[in-house]
């Protein structure tokens, strides 16, 4: 039987297979509709322009430190902070198919991922990090590509969605590497 109730619209930022998406879905659980952001500027106009009921934004990364985009955002919003939770991060090597790690060149992904895998990047010099929007958005374009000299830095839920493949696991610097993710909404008046 059809209710007829809509469900509860959450925005994050990136494409679908993001860190966000997985923590918007712990928050809320399934039966929700995801409404992906490209940029942290759309995420937080989501609410303002009625495509979104919450929002979930990455605050802070253990090893990266603050995701200075979304909290100088939350701090200018009048936005209220309704729940929180943590989230383990394994960033992975993803390429398209048959991409190996000795044809990368490039590794393109969101800037908190590059900045979480620096040792990766010390340790193989020829392969050059490339900033981009977001992680699963990231291997969206790889696999779309199809170039072996082009990989990303994100998820195994990307690397699903997407039909990219592992190519190296777990290149974060630190093992127990984790970000912090808050349920945001608008401030509710009572009347």
């Amino acid at each position: 039987m059809e209710t007829g109730k809509q469900k509860p619209r959450v925005a994050f930022q990136g494409e679908r297979g993001a860190f966000s998406e997985e923590a918007a879905l712990k928050l809320l659980g399934d039966d929700v509709e995801l409404v992906p952001q490209r940029t942290f500027a759309a995420l937080f106009d989501s609410l303002k322009a009625g495509v979104a009921d919450y929002l979930v934004a990455p605050v802070e990364n253990s090893i990266a430190g603050i995701v200075e985009p979304s909290v100088s955002r939350i701090r200018a919003s009048s936005l209220v902070i309704l729940n929180e939770v943590e989230l383990q991060i394994d960033q992975h090597l993803i390429g398209c198919p048959g991409a190996s790690f000795d044809t990368i060149e490039t590794v393109h992904s969101h800037p908190m991922a590059l900045a979480q895998c620096k040792h990766f990047f010390a340790r193989n010099p020829r392969v050059k990090p490339i900033v981009a929007d977001d992680t699963a958005g990231s291997v969206a374009e790889v696999v779309r590509q199809r170039d072996r000299t082009v990989a990303a830095i994100a998820g195994r839920h990307a690397a699903e969605i997407y039909g990219g493949e592992i190519i190296l696991e777990n290149i974060q610097d630190n093992p127990t590497n984790h970000t912090r993710f808050v349920l945001l909404s608008v401030k509710e008046y009572e009347s």
